[in-house]
């Protein structure tokens, strides 16, 4: 017994955690993913019995805060809020990126995944997927799509629909969502390819036409909705939030993590939470995470290398 407990890695275990933990989220206050994070810290930190203090380091589409994590000790006291538009996109649209996320992380778990829509404004002559793919080929010029920005999920969904239908859509890029929702409302966006829960009220109030959800499944809060694989077949792009470690964070640590957030985000009230943001919440494995982010690397990799996508 006293053997395996002078392992390095039990004692930090058993200790674990003694102080405050940061969760390091790479993008401003205010947004779904920020929000998100903070639902899942308040009540992580009551689990572990320590704060889990959320610290915003925004800059270079998440670039900057994650190298941040990256060169943290790795001792489970700094953690990161990862975004696949950061973990998975940005690695094959920028020349270069300060941070290898394969090398550099230790995956912990999923929080959950954010659901993208397409939505036009009810001007724009159809109603469904086809008849938007058909019109966007008649129209001269084609027809412009809004993301929230060069490389963003959306974005990447929008070129994936390009290629699997023909589809005539011309990417639009935004500093962010905001503002492209309201010119969408405005009448000068005819198209937007967006996370459900900012679209969901304008949807609600017919000022946005919801054409397509590119989730498996259709969901509960728009059941009329139907889902892009239902006229492209094995179509699937959502958006995820999680939380990474750096590497050579002592397994057991990993696990203790792993295991608590699971409880968290399985709880009613968290899981709500996170639906009204637009994140269906899921608490998978370290194992089961890590296997997502390399599946999910290759397959962007594909779509920004057809799409010619690059930032530099």
């Amino acid at each position: 017994m006293a053997s395996v407990a002078g392992l390095p890695g039990v004692v930090r275990a058993q200790e674990f955690p003694n102080k405050p933990i940061r969760l390091v989220v790479p993008f401003s206050p205010g947004g779904v993913a920020d929000t998100g994070a903070r639902v899942v810290a308040e009540r992580l930190g009551q689990r572990l019995g320590q704060q889990v203090v959320v610290d915003n380091r925004p800059g270079a589409s998440g670039n900057i805060g994650t190298q941040m994590v990256a060169a943290a000790p790795p001792d489970g006291y700094t953690l990161l809020l990862g975004f696949d538009g950061t973990m998975v996109i940005n690695p094959h649209v920028y020349a270069s990126v300060p941070f290898d996320t394969v090398r550099d992380f230790a995956p912990v778990s999923k929080i959950g995944d954010a659901v993208l829509i397409i939505v036009t404004h009810p001007s724009v002559p159809v109603k469904t997927l086809p008849e938007l793919v058909a019109y966007s080929k008649a129209t001269a010029g084609g027809v412009s799509y809004g993301s929230a920005g060069t490389g963003s999920t959306p974005h990447l969904g929008g070129e994936l629909l390009k290629q699997r239908t023909g589809a005539n859509f011309v990417h639009v890029p935004y500093k962010g969502g905001g503002q492209a929702l309201a010119d969408l409302v405005g009448g000068t966006l005819p198209m937007l390819y967006t996370a459900v829960a900012g679209a969901y009220p304008f949807v609600q109030k017919g000022q946005a036409r919801a054409i397509a959800v590119s989730s498996a499944k259709r969901l509960p809060s728009l059941p009329d909705v139907p889902t892009v694989a239902e006229s492209v077949p094995g179509f699937e792009i959502n958006s995820w939030i999680g939380i990474f470690a750096p590497v050579k964070t002592p397994r057991p640590v990993v696990d203790r993590l792993q295991r608590e957030l699971k409880e968290v985000v399985n709880e009613t009230a968290i899981r709500e939470r996170l639906a009204a943001l637009g994140i269906e919440a899921s608490g998978n494995s370290p194992d089961a995470f890590g296997r997502q982010v390399r599946e999910d690397l290759d397959k962007y990799s594909t779509i920004v290398k057809d799409s010619k996508i690059r930032v530099d």
